[in-house]
């Protein structure tokens, strides 16, 4: 042993043994992992499960099974959120963000895992590269440790990241075509076509500019023809939007559809509604461009104009001196 510890701090510096360790540990968490996830679930369990779930709901799970297999299949227990409003949580989140397949929650925590394995193993081989580079003076521990772990962590987090980036520029997307969205649906309400056929109709006039909100539109006319109750159809598609706009757009056809009132009024007041509000978002951006712009007007006005300024009187009063010196 003791051979072995001279030959790992001659080779790898003065924490040789700790990286060695570590190294060992990362590779047996490798080789026990594939254990893991192909462990198979309890028979047991299987049938308590499926006598709670009912005949009706294993039959309509057969139907909605699809026929291409999925490789993260047999993954699904480890890979999945056991937490029933953990798993609503992250797949709402990923529906607001745009992605609707069944496995999309599989994928996320597929992707993390991956990239955080990926990560910690660029870590590691960064941390032994450092070390072999350092010398007989070695790196500390703590930089060690940070050099290991940072590109796991971020690793890790990069998925968290992508997602909430598009989420944000869809819910940007969606607010933006909105205005246009509802001010067409008056025009095809107003020309005497039904709440349904204004969605179809709008959904297909605004595909090319807002690809989005045609998805959703399209998504609520197919779930309408499927049968699926109107309210119960908005207040999906609010939630799916994860916009205040459209929340209060979904609000006025419920409440319009309760009372008997007319849809073509309520579209017109609330149509007017929605282009003064983004009125005044614009002026809202247009208020801020000037704050926003001080730092850099001053970063790249100031200095130049000092130089233009008093660069002249620095230099004469630098040669006076120097004349006067000699």
């Amino acid at each position: 042993m003791e051979a072995l510890n001279q030959y790992l701090v001659d080779q790898l510096g003065p924490l040789g043994p700790i990286i060695a360790a570590g190294f060992l540990g990362f590779v047996l968490i490798l080789l026990t992992l594939p254990i893991f996830l192909k462990q198979r679930k309890d028979p047991m369990a299987r049938l308590k499960e499926a006598n709670t779930r009912g005949d009706d709901n294993a039959k309509d799970k057969r139907l909605r099974t699809s026929a291409r297999t999925d490789k993260l299949e047999k993954y699904a227990d480890f890979l999945e959120p056991k937490d029933e409003e953990e798993y609503s949580a992250i797949k709402l989140k990923l529906l607001q963000a745009g992605y609707r397949g069944k496995n999309a929650v599989r994928m996320f925590h597929f992707s993390q895992l991956a990239l955080g394995i990926a990560g910690l193993l660029i870590g590691v081989i960064w941390a032994i590269v450092k070390s072999a580079n350092a010398g007989d003076e070695g790196i500390g521990t703590t930089s060690m440790i940070m050099t290991t772990m940072m590109p796991g962590g971020i690793g890790y987090w990069l998925p968290k990241y992508w997602i909430t980036r598009r989420q944000e520029a869809r819910e940007e997307n969606l607010i933006n075509a909105f205005p246009d969205a509802l001010d067409m649906m008056l025009v095809c309400v107003e020309a005497g076509q039904s709440l349904d056929q204004s969605i179809v109709r709008v959904a297909t006039e605004i595909r090319a500019g807002y690809p989005d909100l045609a998805d959703e539109f399209d998504m609520v006319a197919y779930e309408m023809k499927a049968g699926k109750d109107r309210v119960s159809v908005l207040r999906d598609m609010s939630e799916r939007c994860g916009v205040p706009d459209i929340a209060s757009f979904v609000t006025v056809l419920i409440q319009s559809a309760s009372f008997g009132t007319s849809i073509s009024e309520a579209l017109r007041v609330f149509s007017a509604e929605m282009r003064d509000k983004r009125v005044m978002r614009a002026e809202e951006k247009a208020n801020k461009l000037p704050t926003k712009m001080t730092l850099a007007t001053m970063l790249l006005t100031v200095p130049p104009l000092l130089v233009i300024l008093i660069g002249p009187s620095i230099f004469g009063i630098a040669t006076t001196l120097s004349g006067a010196s000699f």
